[in-house]
């Protein structure tokens, strides 16, 4: 049955005309080249190359940046995009998430006229690939504490540590990787086949099994002076382009969340048993009206978001709220339709396991659910409880 999309509340009403086309162009791509391979790729592994040239057409990477070939959608479109591309699987909305936010948004936020020039036209369309590389393996929720460092000796950088549980890692073109200098934390383009730079990719997944997992090694890596981003100025700027993540994870959240639902209606209406469909029982029907008013809220609170964005009105815990409730939203709703599914929730025949597994790690990265909250708390409460 072809996925129609959720929206009790017509939310849809409240986007753009330009929102809307983007949405269904969207879904329409999601439908004919991710649905019919994606059980085989999580299955083997494997992130599909033909996806970034694809997704580069469509326009949806980098998708609100202006200029330098990018599409300059609203931070709603932007959204959108996400949600149709994690209702595919969040091995997807992830790679087009890092390509974004995390590689596209700090060169053009913080890198210089010629970086931009020679990355984000590439980048748009998919004809180059980027990661980020913040987290290392003592450090993932505290990045101030990385180890990493870059060291100026001459007419080069030196850049020595390790980064870990990267996106596109080692398929990279390029990696924007933060590294402490001797003052501050500062962002460095590094290219593939960097002298002293290496990759390993992270084997055994159990989530986001569609998409490349790397770690990256620096061993006396040599950069030119013009490695850095000129503009990036301590912690303050990666977590800068967490909060760009953040909100598109948001919206990516509503897509797997409105899978799990629609699978989990369509299969308690078709299933019978006691010589009756399943949804016809009270239970079902409480569980699936649960599933609905959820992913409702969550609608609701990322087009608000959006709209704050838009007016560059929307602050980081904001964002952060939003994190918080849609993934754990998201997750319940997988647990729930997989619940629902029986026996049947836990093979790949069905999609609810899938995003279940995903939506694990989703959880976990770009700040865990803990972090998100102690954000908020020590916005509410003016106390911080980080230590």
């Amino acid at each position: 049955m072809p996925f129609s999309g959720l929206d009790y509340y017509n939310v849809e009403d409240l986007y753009s005309d330009e929102e809307r086309q983007v949405m269904q162009t969207l879904r329409r791509f999601v439908d004919d080249e991710i649905m019919p391979s994606i059980g085989r790729h999580f299955r083997a592994g494997t992130f599909d190359p033909a996806w970034p040239r694809r997704l580069g057409e469509l326009g949806a990477l980098g998708a609100s940046l202006k200029g330098y070939g990018c599409a300059g959608l609203s931070p709603v479109g932007y959204g959108l995009i996400m949600q149709e591309l994690e209702r595919g699987d969040s091995g997807v909305r992830s790679f087009a998430s890092v390509q974004g936010s995390l590689v596209m948004y700090p060169i053009f936020a913080f890198g210089s006229e010629a970086q931009k020039d020679r990355w984000l036209p590439k980048m748009a369309r998919g004809e180059a690939i980027g990661c980020f590389g913040l987290s290392e393996p003592d450090f993932g929720s505290n990045p101030a504490g990385m180890r990493c460092s870059a060291k100026r000796v001459g007419d080069k950088w030196i850049l020595n540590g390790e980064k870990r549980w990267i996106t596109s890692g080692s398929i990279a073109d390029v990696a924007v990787v933060w590294a402490k200098t001797e003052d501050k934390i500062r962002g460095f383009l590094v290219e593939r086949g960097a002298k002293g730079f290496s990759t390993r990719n992270i084997e055994g997944k159990f989530s986001l099994r569609a998409s490349v997992t790397s770690e990256l090694i620096f061993e006396d890596c040599e950069l030119p002076l013009d490695a850095v981003l000129p503009g990036s100025s301590g912690l303050r700027s990666p977590l800068e382009c967490l909060s760009q993540a953040r909100f598109g994870i948001s919206f990516g959240a509503i897509g797997a969340a409105m899978a799990c639902y629609d699978e989990a209606l369509n299969y308690t209406r078709e299933r019978a048993q006691f010589g009756k469909p399943l949804a016809s029982h009270q239970l079902v029907q409480q569980k699936l009206v649960d599933m609905l008013q959820a992913i409702t809220q969550a609608q609701l609170m990322v087009w608000r978001i959006g709209r704050l964005k838009e007016a560059g009105r929307a602050r980081p815990q904001q964002i952060s709220l939003c994190k918080r409730n849609n993934v754990k939203m998201a997750l319940k709703c997988a647990r729930t339709a997989r619940e629902l599914l029986g026996a049947s929730g836990i093979t790949d025949a069905y999609q609810c396991g899938r995003h279940m597994c995903n939506l694990e790690s989703v959880y976990t990265y770009e700040g865990t659910d803990h972090i998100q909250t102690l954000i908020v708390g020590q916005d509410i409460t003016g106390i911080s409880a980080f230590q």
